[in-house]
């Protein structure tokens, strides 16, 4: 098998509903977002996915989050903008553009030392 990676980040605010603590008040984060796919065929040229169109795939989901209030963006009015559900949220979206390879896992950080990820078993 053979796996490729690539970061991107974003900028959003956001606040958790249900939540007792400083997080119940609309804040923002700088969030980096890595995209992993997986595969067991390479391309003539020897690659995966190349790095490039990964990475245009995934800029353009984060181009619906960046610098918004995700709370008003309809999926996250149903749904609690944790860091999990985003990380599920870009996984849905980005799934549907990734041709060649396997989407494996998106991990989420909302700060240096907190992340959360999402995969489908």
């Amino acid at each position: 098998m053979f796996e490729i990676e690539v970061e991107l980040s974003f900028s959003s605010a956001h606040y958790l509903r249900g939540y007792k603590g400083k997080c119940e008040s609309l804040h923002g984060h700088n969030w980096r977002v890595k995209a992993t796919v997986s595969g067991k065929e390479l391309n003539k040229e020897g690659l995966l996915l190349d790095f490039k169109e990964l990475k245009e795939r995934l800029r353009n989901v984060l181009e619906e989050l960046d610098h918004k209030n995700l709370n008003e963006i309809s999926y996250f009015k149903k749904v609690n903008p944790t860091s999990e559900n985003i990380a599920k949220f870009i996984f849905d979206k980005l799934k549907r553009e990734i041709i060649k390879g396997k989407l494996k896992k998106i991990t989420v950080w909302e700060s240096d030392n907190s992340s959360a990820s999402y995969y489908e078993e």
